[in-house]
């Protein structure tokens, strides 16, 4: 299974997702939470520590994660 998050431009094309969905050719998951928001939240907790990583060494970190991750599931 693979995962993607779609950005919808047109409303009109939300239809055919649904219609997709009945199908049972997709899955839909709604979520309010948008990669700024994740930003930033993180621009937000760094201006509270002195020594806070950077976006780089976090996004490094959780590419490693990731990586250990699907590892294991193969």
């Amino acid at each position: 299974m693979n995962t993607i998050q779609i950005e919808i431009l047109n409303p009109a094309s939300l239809s055919l997702l649904e219609e997709l969905e009945k199908l049972k050719f997709i899955s839909i998951h709604k979520s309010e939470i948008r990669s700024n928001d994740f930003i930033d939240f993180v621009h937000k907790l760094r201006s509270k520590s002195h020594d806070s990583p950077s976006l780089e060494e976090i996004s490094a970190e959780v590419e490693q994660h990731r990586s250990e991750m699907y590892a294991l599931s193969s």
